[in-house]
């Protein structure tokens, strides 16, 4: 077995070259691969598990609000049948934690709770969609939360719309069943087996789409319709597959109700939104790898980014932006981490100690700007912001080494003050003036 694994790893991560079929089919390989070292390392498993807590505490608040919404559009009926589908594989617990959940939700009342209560009631709802969003940050690995205003904005979206065209969408897709086209069509010969096919994708489907709207709207980043698509399509299939499996788990699980009496079913519960919560974070996972080959290495978050890499990334970085600007475009550092084959969050750590320098800026949007014009930046400036950041503590020579770095630091200190960014992004560097002798290159 060791050596059979050892051979796929020597397999998974060759850089020989092989034929079309067989290198889509290794860079399959290494998604999964690394998919699995997230989940064995606990970088997905701790975000199921923190997600498990913060849905108990929201689902009636969350459903509360929805139940408002529905109740005005006249679709609240719908809510119970939904929760039936979603915990199908629970059985009849299924069936007994849904009616109870529609009991508290209907115990909830509005009118009775005040402004405060309203408002907390709220302040959960937005707590999970928040928590929700740091875990696909995470996942995506993205720093930077949306800001305030744009959060309050996506999270209303997400409250008071996603229900209403979530059901809009069901109604609709029951009344195309029911229509008399429909059983028209149905009449052709041949037509019938396929519409029988069609409907048993349907919930497949339905599941996936639903997938890849939340991984293309969720992070705080720009996500690929076509990654989002792979990642739901492996996520819908865990789901479909997973639901078969805990259906059988809980058929066999009478035991755990002698252990925890009353308590069974609420474990049992749990179990499923771990589950649940896992199968669509692997899935955002499988989009993220799609998505960014350049994390498709087992050490490409590991190894340590020497002082010379990070003079020569900072660099890249400033010049990149002052380009972007002169050309009157503008970027972004998950745009910049796959053209310098590095993953995004270096470039974004890079980004911050720019910007803590005063040197780069960022727009509402999260495009990165000059935060000075380019011709007023010293190349030395983007170097000491990186070689020097602020409140770093100071580390004792003896005075003969110091001075020898010192005299060292000053000299190329003052070839690069000949340089700006606007040089090097529209000219290229100029020659060293005389007298200054050979420095070491950034």
């Amino acid at each position: 077995m060791g050596r059979l694994i050892a051979w796929l790893e020597r397999w998974v991560w060759g850089r020989q070259p092989l034929p079309r079929g067989a290198a889509h089919l290794r860079e399959a390989a290494r998604i999964l691969w690394l998919v699995g070292r997230d989940l064995a390392e606990g970088r997905l498993t701790l975000q199921a598990m923190g997600l498990v807590y913060t849905t108990l505490l929201s689902l009636v608040p969350l459903l509360a609000v929805s139940f408002s919404v529905l109740k005005a559009f006249g679709v609240h009926n719908q809510i119970e049948p939904t929760l039936l589908n979603l915990l199908a594989p629970l059985g009849p617990k299924g069936a007994e934690i849904a009616a109870r959940i529609v009991g508290f939700v209907e115990n909830v009342r509005v009118g009775v709770l005040g402004s405060v209560g309203l408002g907390l009631l709220l302040y959960t709802v937005v707590s999970l969609v928040n928590k929700i969003e740091r875990a696909f940050n995470e996942t995506w690995r993205v720093r930077r939360a949306r800001p305030l205003g744009r959060r309050f904005a996506d999270y209303l979206s997400v409250i008071l719309v996603g229900p209403v065209l979530a059901f809009s969408a069901l109604g609709l897709t029951a009344t195309i069943r029911a229509s008399d086209w429909l059983a028209g069509v149905q009449a052709l010969p041949g037509v019938a087996g396929l519409l029988d096919e069609a409907a048993r994708l349907l919930p497949y489907l339905l599941i996936m789409a639903a997938f890849a709207f939340v991984y293309v709207f969720v992070p705080n980043t720009r996500v690929r319709l076509r990654s989002a698509l792979v990642g739901a399509a492996v996520a819908g299939f865990l789901w479909e597959s997973a639901g078969w499996a805990f259906a059988g788990f809980v058929v066999g699980s009478t035991k755990y109700t002698a252990i925890y009496s009353a308590f069974a079913t609420l474990v049992l519960f749990m179990i499923w939104l771990y589950v649940a919560w896992l199968i669509l974070l692997v899935g955002a996972s499988i989009a993220f790898y799609h998505q960014h080959p350049e994390y498709r290495h087992p050490t490409v978050e590991r190894a340590p980014l020497g002082p010379a890499a990070r003079e020569r990334l900072a660099l890249a970085v400033a010049v990149a932006v002052a380009r972007a600007w002169y050309g009157g475009r503008r970027t972004r550092p998950e745009e910049l981490a796959p053209a310098l084959g590095l993953p995004a969050a270096l470039v974004e750590r890079t980004v911050e100690a720019l910007a803590a320098a005063g040197l780069v800026g960022r727009a509402e949007d999260g495009a990165l700007l000059p935060a000075r014009p380019p011709e007023e930046t010293s190349v030395a400036e983007v170097w000491a912001a990186v070689r020097h950041p602020a409140g770093g503590p100071p580390v004792p020579l003896p005075p003969p080494a110091a001075q020898l770095l010192d005299e060292a630091e000053a000299a190329a200190r003052r070839r690069l003050e000949t340089q700006t960014l606007k040089t090097l992004a529209l000219e290229g560097p100029r020659p060293a003036a005389a007298g200054l002798g050979p420095v070491a290159t950034v």
